[in-house]
């Protein structure tokens, strides 16, 4: 299974990488569009500034990379920021044009909230229970896991919608639509329940046929 980590110089990608390690798979971290065409699966990880973000992914070249990977089916996840880029817009420090992969915007919390939302927060997953084939499988609801985030997703089709969380407002935390998913928390900071997730992808890309 080769699972490349797309570098776009933002986010804790060796964190992800020994993440992976720790259950057993090899993920590489690499910058080069031709790696995202060859992986079998592929993580966007992120931390920072979305309007940054869309500037580096576009200045390396990875956005119809990667937009090509997703229409053509490949296993795709993304953390925190690269869950948000997934979405049309984002209004942070201005209007930014995201990857248009997911119908939706990305919006920040309300005035009245401490932000950015930091530390554990529990998962309520949709229906109360976990489905299979999900990123959500054996993932027990109202499990807790690990947040960092200023901005929250607001999807235009709620039926993506697999988890949310409740921080003032009730929001979209996992989102999966298809071979594409997305995780607000950090599945690397999130022990038990974020191994969890990522074993869960790593299945979903075993599943694919090669």
């Amino acid at each position: 299974m080769d699972v490349v980590i797309i570098d776009y110089r933002m986010g804790n990608l060796r964190n992800v990488q020994k993440a992976f390690e720790h259950i057993g798979v090899a993920a590489r971290v690499s910058s080069a569009a031709e790696d995202l065409t060859l992986a079998d699966g592929l993580v966007l990880p992120g931390v920072g500034a979305f309007g940054d973000a869309i500037a580096n992914l576009q200045a390396g070249g990875l956005i119809e990379p990667i937009r090509q990977a997703v229409n053509a089916g490949k296993p795709f996840l993304g953390i925190c920021l690269g869950l948000q880029l997934l979405f049309e817009e984002s209004e942070e420090m201005g209007t930014h044009r995201g990857l248009g992969l997911l119908p939706g915007r990305v919006v920040r919390f309300g005035t009245e909230l401490k932000v950015p939302h930091i530390g554990w927060n529990q998962l309520e997953l949709a229906g109360g229970v976990s489905s299979p084939n999900t990123l959500l499988e054996g993932i027990p609801d109202h499990s807790y896991a690990y947040f960092v985030h200023s901005y929250h997703v607001v999807p235009a089709d709620p039926t993506c919608i697999l988890a949310t969380t409740e921080y003032g407002i009730q929001f979209a935390s996992v989102v999966g639509q298809g071979n594409l998913y997305g995780a607000q928390p950090h599945p690397e900071k999130s022990q038990q329940v974020g191994l969890r997730l990522l074993r869960n992808f790593a299945k979903v890309i075993e599943s694919e046929p090669r």
